[in-house]
């Protein structure tokens, strides 16, 4: 197995991998860090305290990494996933299961992971897979017990890659929603933000459950209208993965927020942080995936809003920006929601739906 990316989430996985029984190969695009897993079998600018298995070894060689890899997994943060794969194309072994790790959205052409790795790697879908879940590389580097799900259109690869990923303390189920799977895992990294922010300000329990409940409605209701399907969302990859990201100090999305709400600039908090936080690059391109599909989030918009500098963090309260008409809780429920703006609503999105409806999510 192959693992490029040797940040905290990239090493977790090769130790999920190498406790599974895996003989593991990482790629480090730092000489020093490749040197230090290979050495020493730790990675301490990223998971600090750690011990590796010695199944696992490091190199910053793409072509030694690549020999003779049987599946190839992809850590590297979202916005140079394509300048790697194009590095690593000439070198990939034929017909290999290729698995993005990654949760975020390219910025220059609002992609999925997995449709930038099948339009550079020309690959057919059946051999692409995405894992997500509530899945902090920390926790799980120390072995604490959790899951994830894998997801390919395929499901004989989505069982190939959940067989290697499983072991005592990581358990790794199946679906063939690739689009609800990805969309899960990029959509909680921005209502993390959220989160983090009011807990920044100061704001209690009330506001934060409320912001994460009604983040899972704009998070199914995007998935949805991109063709997910609404029981992903409230799986291991949605609601799993939101609760996780949303309450730990672990995330890193939600120490921006936190930031953020404290005060700090957006420049500053990027300047702060040691490592990637997915959900600040996504924000853009989410959102214009949604105004093009017709979803109102407006969780997502007030936290553009603060990343933009136009709306102090503690006037954020975007479970509270909807029109004076009262409206039902689910945003789909037309039963509770049949006058003025809230009909609409509900109309907008049942004829945006389109396509298969979310068809197409496979059994656990």
């Amino acid at each position: 197995m192959t693992v490029v990316g040797a940040g905290s989430w990239g090493t977790a996985f090769a130790k999920v991998l190498a406790d599974g029984g895996s003989e593991v190969t990482m790629w480090a695009r730092r000489p020093e860090i490749a040197r230090e897993i290979r050495e020493t079998h730790r990675n301490t600018q990223y998971l600090r305290g750690v011990n590796l298995p010695r199944a696992i070894m490091a190199t910053s060689s793409l072509h030694d990494a690549l020999r003779g890899a049987e599946q190839l997994y992809l850590a590297v943060p979202s916005q140079t996933l394509r300048e790697n794969l194009r590095a690593l194309k000439p070198m990939l072994p034929g017909e290999i299961p290729v698995v993005s790790l990654m949760k975020g959205i390219e910025k220059s052409s609002n992609r999925r992971m997995s449709e930038v790795i099948a339009e550079v790697l020309e690959l057919d879908e059946e051999r692409i897979a995405v894992a997500s879940g509530p899945n902090l590389a920390l926790e799980i580097a120390k072995e604490q017990p959790t899951a994830a799900v894998v997801s390919s259109v395929s499901l004989e690869t989505a069982q190939a890659v959940a067989i290697a990923a499983t072991n005592r303390y990581f358990r790794s189920f199946v679906n063939t929603d690739v689009v609800g799977t990805e969309f899960g895992g990029v959509l909680k990294n921005l209502i993390a933000v959220a989160i983090g922010i009011v807990d920044g300000v100061g704001y209690g329990e009330n506001t934060k459950a409320s912001i994460i409940t009604r983040g899972l409605v704009e998070m199914t209701d995007f998935a949805v209208a991109h063709g997910g399907h609404p029981d992903t969302l409230s799986g291991l990859a949605g609601l799993g993965d939101l609760i996780a990201t949303c309450q730990s100090p672990l995330s890193r999305n939600n120490t921006a927020g936190r930031l953020l709400g404290q005060g700090y600039a957006l420049h500053e908090v990027v300047r702060q942080m040691n490592q990637t936080a997915e959900g600040l690059a996504s924000v853009a391109p989410i959102l214009a995936l949604a105004r093009a599909r017709g979803v109102e989030m407006p969780i997502v918009e007030q936290v553009h809003q603060v990343l933009a500098g136009t709306l102090k963090p503690q006037d954020i309260a975007p479970h509270l920006t909807t029109d004076d008409t009262p409206t039902g809780e689910r945003t789909t429920d037309d039963g509770q929601a049949r006058t003025g703006s809230a009909l609409r609503r509900a109309l907008k999105r049942a004829f945006g739906l389109g396509g298969d409806g979310g068809r197409g999510a496979g059994g656990a």
